[in-house]
């Protein structure tokens, strides 16, 4: 089974990306998935990156993607059998990868956002945000988007493209403020290497999603963020560990209130704890994800 980009985009739900992701951090959590963090062989003029993942007795494999260029070649991701070694199915694009980081957002979403969170700001246009949206909008009843980027045509044409393909209502903001001011769900999806925002724009009992960078010196987002937020939540701890350079709270007194997303799932730790607080989810990479999600693209199509 070979898959590209626009087979992908037709078979995937969000509903069954976001439920194919929850499994997945759950079962990380308890084992179940085996999840490393990523490794990276230096070939010169970049590098080529794997993250890997199994579940025993049904499947293992892999995704591979390069830092070659401007504009980095597509991903590939496999899965073979875990009994034959078989390969059962190969994708090659990039949407694989974009809808299921967007659905491990949704899943953050629905468990730590408030359930009657209803108004979202995205801070970014790209195809992240997109896939943010794409997820999100499955989980929450949302009653507005409010969008923002540097380029106007680009905010605009995405808050048009919102409305015509998810049915929300969006609409361009005029600054980053503006976007996030009285938002019940803010995610930050920017290639940014310093904050994109004041923590003191954000209303009390804000969930936040970070997607961009997020290393020491390179980061969407400062330390600032997390002094506001009572609840930090990340979908591999391993990962957020693994960072060369260090992740953005690595060395600082957060560090130590980093959770994992499947131990709130699996009630081992506490996420949100009352309607005030701010929670933030720092989206690292679950390793096996993208190799669980395309198990499930061809177990559909055996059945």
């Amino acid at each position: 089974m070979l898959l590209d980009d626009g087979q992908i985009s037709a078979r995937l739900t969000p509903q069954a990306a976001v439920a194919a992701m929850r499994q997945a951090i759950a079962d990380a959590e308890r084992g179940v998935l085996a999840a490393p963090a990523r490794v990276a062989s230096d070939l010169g003029q970049g590098r080529l990156i794997f993250t890997t993942g199994a579940r025993a007795g049904e499947w293992f494999g892999y995704r591979s993607y390069d830092t070659f260029g401007a504009d980095p070649g597509a991903q590939v991701v496999a899965v073979h059998d875990w009994h034959t070694g078989l390969l059962k199915a190969i994708a090659v694009g990039h949407e694989l990868g974009r809808r299921r980081t967007g659905a491990i957002g949704g899943v953050a979403v629905d468990v730590l956002a408030r359930p009657d969170a209803a108004e979202l700001a995205l801070i970014g246009t790209g195809n992240q945000a997109w896939a943010q949206l794409w997820a999100v909008s499955t989980v929450r009843a949302l009653a507005g988007v409010r969008v923002w980027s540097r380029d106007a045509g680009r905010r605009e044409g995405f808050a048009r493209r919102a409305e015509a393909e998810l049915g929300v209502r969006a609409s361009p903001a005029r600054s980053a403020q503006d976007a996030v001011h009285a938002a019940d769900v803010v995610i930050l999806a920017t290639s940014s290497p310093v904050p994109v925002l004041d923590p003191s724009w954000l209303a009390d009992g804000c969930h936040v999603t970070s997607l961009g960078p997020k290393q020491r010196g390179r980061a969407e987002f400062g330390t600032a963020l997390a002094d506001r937020a009572a609840v930090l939540v990340t979908d591999s701890l391993a990962q957020a560990h693994a960072y060369r350079p260090p992740f953005v709270l690595d060395g600082t007194p957060h560090m130590g209130r980093l959770i994992s997303l499947g131990s709130v799932i699996e009630g081992a730790a506490p996420g949100r704890t009352d309607p005030g607080q701010v929670t933030l989810f720092c989206s690292v990479g679950l390793a096996g994800t993208e190799v669980h999600l395309l198990a499930e693209l061809a177990g559909q199509e055996v059945d």
